[in-house]
């Protein structure tokens, strides 16, 4: 029973652990849906921003498409009034001169000419510097853009990766929720399990107490190696099998509540199970929590309990002595770790066994 408190005691840990861990995840879960949402916000802000910039650049460029359609009319004009000047040439001003018309129109006309001319001149070289201005903005505008694209393009790609990494984040949480439940599930089975052994054990104690009377000594059993009354055998025990102690009786438990009952022994899978005094086997079957389990009565209200074994080798009613091989050291029963689970009980009670053992 002290391996499925051990186990409970693994399993409750583990899912403090993964409470822990899951609150963690959904902090992350949380700041990975807050930086998502700022970076969707700031991607709208560049579209927006890339849009404004692309209209600018379109209104510019029917501005500068204006400009020049205007620029060419003033240059065919001004063109037509060079031509027609150079045509006329110095000699045609001589025949204005001499033609007997009114000198004063002449002059006008003169005027006029001249002043046509220096007007095409001026439209033009202020259209070719408007058009140089319009140049400039859509060259900026067209950078400005080309810097934006870029801007937007990095955001998405950081974007894309924050929703990768929200998925993943959200799968971590979902697989350790999955796994809280399980081990939810794991605590309340094993309590269960814990129970029920607790029950096997009564029901053992009250069965022997009824067919044999309280503190009769049983002269009946098999002496071979350490022989006596069980009680008489304190200090003098072996331990079933050789290997590391994995936790020991009395100690508190990591979560509180009662002390450890019994010790867990690591020892390696195969390794022989001995009996530890002789005794009457009283239970020899597989029981959920510690697996292939044997328990043998010693009388005088005393038990022992080896679980977790790989096979056990004797059965119900089988007489035992000191030292004989009753399983084999295994992980049965979902133990995580391959070695023996071993108590020594007197009446039902839990005693702790090392007091009752010489260490080799």
């Amino acid at each position: 029973m002290e391996t499925l408190r051990l186990r409970m005691e693994r399993v409750r840990a583990e899912l403090a652990g993964a409470e822990e861990n899951r609150n963690e995840a959904r902090e992350e879960l949380r700041e990975s849906e807050r930086a998502i949402s700022d970076s969707g916000r700031a991607l709208r802000a560049l579209a927006e921003q890339r849009e404004a910039l692309r209209s600018e650049i379109r209104a510019l460029q029917a501005q500068k498409q204006a400009s020049q359609t205007a620029m060419a009319a003033r240059e065919q004009q001004l063109g037509k009034l060079l031509a027609a000047t150079y045509r006329a040439g110095e000699a045609g001003y001589v025949r204005l001169l001499l033609s007997g018309s009114d000198p004063m129109q002449t002059a006008r006309d003169l005027h006029y000419l001249a002043h046509l001319a220096k007007a095409h001149a001026a439209f033009l070289d202020a259209t070719r510097a408007e058009l140089e201005v319009l140049r400039n903005l859509e060259y900026r505008s067209r950078q400005k853009t080309a810097e934006l694209e870029q801007t937007e393009e990095v955001h998405r790609a950081h974007h894309a990766q924050q929703l990768k990494q929200h998925a993943a984040r959200r799968r971590v949480l979902e697989r350790i929720s999955a796994q809280i439940r399980l081990q939810k599930q794991e605590v309340k089975t094993l309590a269960r399990d814990e129970a029920r052994v607790s029950r096997l054990v009564e029901e053992l104690s009250r069965v022997i107490a009824a067919v044999r009377p309280r503190g009769t000594r049983d002269d009946a059993l098999p002496q071979a190696g350490v022989a006596g009354p069980f009680s008489a055998l304190k200090g003098r025990l072996r331990l079933p099998v050789r290997g590391e102690l994995a936790n020991r009786f009395g100690t508190p438990r990591m979560t509180g509540g009662p002390s450890w009952k019994g010790v867990f022994i690591r020892a390696t899978g195969g390794e022989e199970v001995r009996a530890v005094a002789a005794g009457r086997v009283v239970f020899s079957d597989w029981m959920r929590g510690l697996g292939n389990l044997l328990v043998v009565d010693h009388g005088q209200g005393y038990l022992t309990i080896y679980g977790n074994n790989e096979s056990v080798y004797k059965t119900l009613g089988d007489e035992v002595r000191a030292g004989d091989v009753v399983g084999s050291v295994g992980a049965s029963g979902g133990s995580q770790e391959t070695g023996l689970y071993f108590e020594i009980r007197h009446e039902g009670r839990a005693f702790d066994p090392l007091t009752w053992v010489t260490l080799r």
